[in-house]
C-alpha cells in the first residue's frame, strides 16, 4: 500500500512538473518579447523633425530606420516564438496521444476484470474456490490469490483515475499553448502592418533627399569632418591617458626595470594590478553594461562603416554609436571608473571615464556634472545630452581598450 502511495507522488509530481515548464516556456518568451515591445514604445516617444532641411531630415531618417531595425528585430522574435510554440503543440499533442491509448488500454483491462468479477463475485464461489484445493499449500496460494485479485482491480480503479486526470491537464496546456500562439500570430500581424507603415514612411523621406543630393553631400561632408577632429582629440587623450598609467607603472617599478628598457609604455599600462582586476571585472559584463543615457532612447547610427539606406554613393564610418534620448536625457557611466578626461570641442563638452584597459567616450554633452580624476560608479551621471537646433537629442558614444576601438553594441544590453 505504501509503495502505491509513493508511485501515485510520483507519477503526480512528474505530471505538475511538465505543466510547470510549459507554463515556464510561455512566460520566457513573453518576458522577452515584452522588452522588446517597451523599447519600441520608448522609442516611438521621440518625435521626428518639423524641419524640411537636409540635416533635420537625415536625422529623421536615421530614427526611422533605427525604428525600422526595432519593430524587425519583435517580428523575427515573434516568429522564433511561434516556432517554438508549434514545436511545443506537436510534442504536448503526441503526448496526449499516448495518454489517451494509455487511458483506453487500461479501461479495457478494468472492464475485462470487473466482467471476471461479477461471473465469481459469490463468498460462496469465492470459498468453492480456496477449500477445493488439493492440499495446504495450494489452499494458502488460492487465498493469497482471491486477495491480490481485489488488491489488483483497486490498482486498476486508481490508474485509471490517474491517467484520466493527466490526459486534462494535458488538454489544459494544450489550450494555453494554442491561445498564445493565436495572440502571437495577432501581434505579428500588426507589427507587420505597423513595419509597412515605418518603411512607406522611410522611402518617402529618402525620396526627398534624393532629390537634395547636393546638399545632403555637403552636410555629409561636414558630419565626416567633424567626427575625423573630434576622433582625432579623443586619440590623442588617450595616448596621454597610457602615457601617464605607463609613466606612473615605471616608477614604482624602480630603478631595476628602468635599467632594463623593455616594457613599452602600452606594456606597462597593462601590468598595473588595480587596472588588471578592473579590466577583468568589466570584461565579465560584457552583453549586460547599461545604456550610456537615461530614458526613452534609440540607436540611430550603429557602429562601424555602412551605407544609408535608399542614398546612392553615401556610405557613413562610426567610431561609436549615435543614441538618440529624450530632452533633458543625462549621460550616464557603464561601469565604476575615473574620469580621465574632460574637454570641449565644437562647443560641446566630452567626457572620458577609464575602467582599467578600457576606456568609455561620452560626447556631444552640453555641461558636465564630472571632473578630471573623479571616481564613478555604474549610473552615475556625466552631464547633460545636448539638444541641437532642430530640438535633436544625441549622445555619441564610443568604447576603446586602450586605443583600439570596440563595437559598444556587443558590450551594451540594449
Amino acid at each position: 500500500m505504501e509503495r502505491r502511495v509513493w508511485v501515485w507522488i510520483g507519477l503526480l509530481w512528474l505530471m505538475l512538473t511538465t505543466q510547470a515548464q510549459t507554463n515556464r516556456t510561455i512566460k520566457e518568451l513573453q518576458s522577452q518579447r515584452s522588452a522588446l515591445q517597451k523599447e519600441i514604445a520608448a522609442s516611438e516617444q521621440l518625435l521626428l523633425s518639423a524641419k524640411k532641411d537636409v540635416r533635420s531630415q537625415l536625422n529623421d531618417l536615421n530614427v526611422l530606420t533605427g525604428r525600422i531595425e526595432q519593430r524587425a528585430k519583435l517580428i523575427t522574435a515573434i516568429e522564433r516564438d511561434v516556432k517554438t510554440l508549434d514545436n511545443e503543440l506537436a510534442s504536448l499533442t503526441k503526448q496526449l496521444a499516448t495518454l489517451q491509448q494509455q487511458l483506453a488500454e487500461r479501461k479495457d483491462k478494468y472492464a475485462a476484470s470487473v466482467k471476471y468479477y461479477h461471473r465469481n463475485r459469490s463468498v460462496q464461489e469465492k470459498l468453492m474456490f480456496i477449500f477445493s484445493a488439493d492440499d495446504l499449500a495450494q489452499t494458502y496460494r488460492r487465498l493469497r490469490y482471491v486477495r491480490e485479485y481485489g488488491d489488483f482491480q483497486l490498482r486498476q480503479g486508481e490508474d485509471i483515475m490517474r491517467k484520466r486526470q493527466e490526459v486534462e491537464a494535458k488538454q489544459t496546456e494544450l489550450r494555453e499553448v494554442r491561445a498564445e500562439k493565436n495572440g502571437l500570430l495577432e501581434l505579428q500581424t500588426t507589427e507587420r502592418a505597423k513595419l509597412k507603415d515605418q518603411e512607406k514612411k522611410q522611402r518617402t523621406l529618402v525620396a526627398n533627399l534624393q532629390r537634395k543630393q547636393k546638399s545632403l553631400q555637403g552636410e555629409l561632408t561636414r558630419k565626416r569632418r567633424q567626427a575625423d577632429r573630434l576622433n582625432a582629440q579623443i586619440d590623442r587623450l588617450i595616448e596621454a591617458e597610457i602615457a601617464a598609467a605607463a609613466k606612473k607603472s615605471a616608477s614604482k617599478k624602480g630603478s631595476k626595470s628602468e635599467a632594463k628598457g623593455k616594457a613599452s609604455p602600452m606594456e606597462a599600462y597593462k601590468v598595473d594590478s588595480g587596472d588588471r582586476k578592473l579590466s577583468a571585472t568589466f570584461e565579465r559584463n560584457k552583453g549586460i553594461l547599461p545604456m550610456p543615457i537615461t530614458g526613452a532612447y534609440l540607436v540611430v547610427e550603429h557602429y562601424g562603416r555602412r551605407k544609408v539606406p535608399g542614398l546612392r554613393n553615401v556610405s557613413l564610418d562610426n567610431k561609436g554609436i549615435d543614441i538618440k534620448g529624450q530632452p533633458g536625457a543625462q549621460a550616464r557611466a557603464i561601469f565604476d571608473g575615473e574620469v580621465s578626461a574632460v574637454f570641449r570641442y565644437n562647443g560641446m563638452t566630452n567626457v572620458l571615464v577609464r575602467h582599467g584597459s578600457y576606456i568609455s567616450v561620452y560626447c556631444n554633452l552640453s555641461s558636465a556634472t564630472v571632473k578630471r580624476g573623479q571616481k564613478v560608479k555604474t549610473l552615475d551621471t556625466l552631464g547633460q545630452v545636448a539638444a541641437d537646433a532642430s530640438g535633436n537629442v544625441i549622445l555619441h558614444f564610443q568604447l576603446r581598450k586602450e586605443t583600439a576601438k570596440l563595437n559598444p553594441e556587443v558590450w551594451i544590453k540594449g
